[in-house]
């Protein structure tokens, strides 16, 4: 993402089809955490898929609350402490008036398309601790998590004299490293936490509604084209480059899901489709301004088919990561920050080259070292946060919660009004089929 030093007075006029674009693309960005609601809401079991969706939609008013308080003065303040975090000047929006501007646009205008990251961002490591996790915890874990790993990561790749952006030279144009590998590594860190739903490899857990899945898929994928493209701050090329590659990877994501499930299961699934586009989709987000089309074609395609096992793996390892955070957004967020160092192009890098255009390893260096750090930070964090909410409130919901339901019993709701949610009522067939089939994704549980 374009970082520029912040602006506290009028220094120029906004350029109006800059800010037109910001506009749409900050509304895109808000819409992709509904449909992530719908995306998780559907690969849950049906009687929690409500509480699932408040898991997100709360995350909306919680992140807003906190980042205007002093969330984005701390990201993109200016530098307050050897590029770790940046200072209060602007907490509470202070200073920041209609009329000041960040670039080509208003200052207001990029502080809330900044928020709309730090919102899904929050939101998206709900997935891994579905099923299981009490709601009032989850009410006191976003802020804490938003202020203590989302703010600082943001402040190192993109605020002013943040370390990564400006002593370590790893580049990020979307946010592979504060979207997607934070939510991933913290979603193992809370996962560890709360230990693994009852039943984990022995129950049948698919998804209660694929319809719901693609949906939100759609929308994910719909959103993600003023994530990635918005992210240049301007109606220019390199909003267009990054637009194009943004779908390029997402469709050779999707096909290199589908080719390991068809060679690994013998049948390409609706779910696997909808989860290797979003591979796809994660994998770009940090190279869709720094590679060509080729590259992005590349990285879509590594992360389909490597996000495809990795979801796997929690089997094999015994962590129950519910709706793969880790397998899709921490592996995928991994593979496209990485894999700049092989793809970058000094034609929308103004000036480095990866590894495959003669740039030799430096760059790859340099991404390997903040996926490390980045990684190390949000997981170490969030695990520690997570043990104090669990000590002082109890994190996980308790087990008759759980095996009712945490729909009914949370929020005295149901998503339908018959089968296995029902007041007393019978379970139907066709319920009662869907839920005991083999378990989700096609992979079998490893004892």
């Amino acid at each position: 993402m374009e970082t520029l030093t912040l602006a506290a007075g009028p220094p120029s006029a906004p350029d109006t089809g800059d800010t037109a674009w910001l506009l749409a693309a900050t509304a895109l960005v808000l819409l992709m955490t509904p449909g992530l609601a719908l995306f998780y809401g559907g690969m849950v079991r049906a009687k929690s898929v409500l509480n699932m969706l408040m898991m997100s939609f709360v995350a909306i008013a919680l992140v807003t609350v906190v980042w205007l308080a002093c969330g984005y003065s701390l990201a993109f303040g200016d530098d307050a402490f050897g590029g770790l975090i940046g200072s209060l000047g602007h907490a509470g929006m202070a200073g920041i008036g209609p009329d000041s501007t960040h670039g080509t646009v208003p200052t207001l205008l990029f502080a809330t398309f900044q928020l709309t990251f730090a919102i899904i961002t929050a939101a998206l490591i709900s997935g891994a601790v579905a099923d299981r996790a009490k709601f009032s915890a989850w009410l006191v874990f976003v802020p804490l998590w938003a202020l203590l790993v989302y703010v600082p990561v943001a402040h190192w790749v993109w605020g002013p004299g943040g370390w990564i952006l400006d002593s370590l030279g790893a580049l990020d144009f979307a946010g592979g490293l504060p979207v997607e590998i934070t939510s991933g590594a913290s979603g193992l860190a809370l996962c560890l936490v709360l230990g693994p739903r009852l039943g984990f490899k022995k129950d049948a857990m698919r998804p209660h509604n694929l319809p719901m899945v693609v949906l939100g898929a759609g929308l994910l994928w719909f959103g993600w084209f003023g994530f990635n493209a918005g992210s240049a701050l301007g109606a220019n090329g390199l909003a267009a480059a990054s637009f194009l590659n943004t779908l390029a990877a997402g469709c050779t994501g999707l096909l290199g899901w589908l080719f390991v499930e068809q060679r690994r299961d013998g049948h390409p699934t609706t779910l696997g489709a909808a989860s290797g586009a979003v591979a796809g989709l994660v994998a770009i987000t940090p190279a869709c301004g720094t590679v060509s089309l080729l590259g992005a074609l590349v990285v879509g395609l590594a992360a389909g088919v490597v996000c495809s096992y990795a979801v796997g793996w929690k089997f094999r390892f015994g962590y129950d990561d519910s709706l793969d955070v880790v397998g899709v957004h921490l592996v995928g967020g991994v593979v496209g920050t990485v894999l700049i160092g092989v793809f970058a192009t000094a034609e929308l890098t103004d000036g480095t080259d990866g590894l495959a255009h003669g740039g030799g390893f430096g760059q790859l260096g340099r991404q390997l070292v903040a996926v490390a750090a980045v990684g190390a930070y949000a997981f170490s964090v969030t695990y520690g946060v997570g043990k104090l909410i669990d000590r002082f409130l109890g994190f996980r919901a308790e087990e008759e919660h759980e095996r009712t339901g945490l729909d009914l019993t949370v929020h005295a709701e149901t998503a339908y009004d018959h089968g296995v949610l029902g007041h007393g009522a019978p379970v139907s067939a066709s319920v009662a089929s869907a839920t005991s089939a083999p378990t989700d994704r096609k992979v079998k549980p490893q004892s």
